[in-house]
């Protein structure tokens, strides 16, 4: 197979770009095997399957957390609303316990769901790949759950460096 192309572009064009692509931002959660609650901001999270249920997420290889996310079983992908835009941030730079003060809750495998949410999906980890400077998670969702107020909340966006808040059309 032949391999691709040097890119014709700085890291800064390929941001730059990337950052047209509106996503949604989640918190991804678990536990560590002492018992340690770890918690991250992603904005890579995707779905992949319906039949089986796949979502996938990535994380730096760099990050502290990794090891934990390795080992796991289980995780929980926690998508905010724009009215979580404090907890984004906390989880994202917060050094120490991202969840003291933070509301939250055991899914059935005991990783944390966190309140107001507007979705949650628990999975199990079922494949990781890495790619460049990070790795794919892949996870096979054993349970679900929307917000009851979901159609009236606005979703937390991310584009062009910056967050928003979209209200349901």
């Amino acid at each position: 197979m032949k391999r691709a192309n040097p890119p014709n572009f700085d890291a800064a064009a390929f941001r730059r770009a990337l950052g047209q692509f509106a996503t949604g931002v989640t918190v991804i959660t678990t536990r560590a095997s002492s018992g340690q609650l770890i918690g991250i901001t992603a904005s890579s999270f995707n779905s992949v399957s319906l039949d089986p249920p796949l979502v996938l997420w990535s994380l730096a290889t760099k990050s502290a957390s990794m090891p934990v996310f390795r080992a796991n079983s289980h995780y929980v992908v926690n998508v905010l609303a724009a009215s979580q835009l404090d907890l984004c941030q906390r989880f994202a730079t917060v050094k120490g316990d991202r969840f003291a003060g933070v509301s939250h809750a055991a899914g059935d495998t005991g990783m944390p769901v966190l309140e107001g949410a507007l979705a949650w999906f628990e999975c199990h980890n079922r494949s990781r790949y890495e790619e460049g400077d990070h790795v794919i998670f892949v996870g096979e969702v054993e349970r679900c759950g929307v917000n009851p107020d979901a159609e009236e909340i606005a979703p937390l966006i991310f584009h062009g460096g910056a967050f928003h808040g979209v209200k349901p059309l």
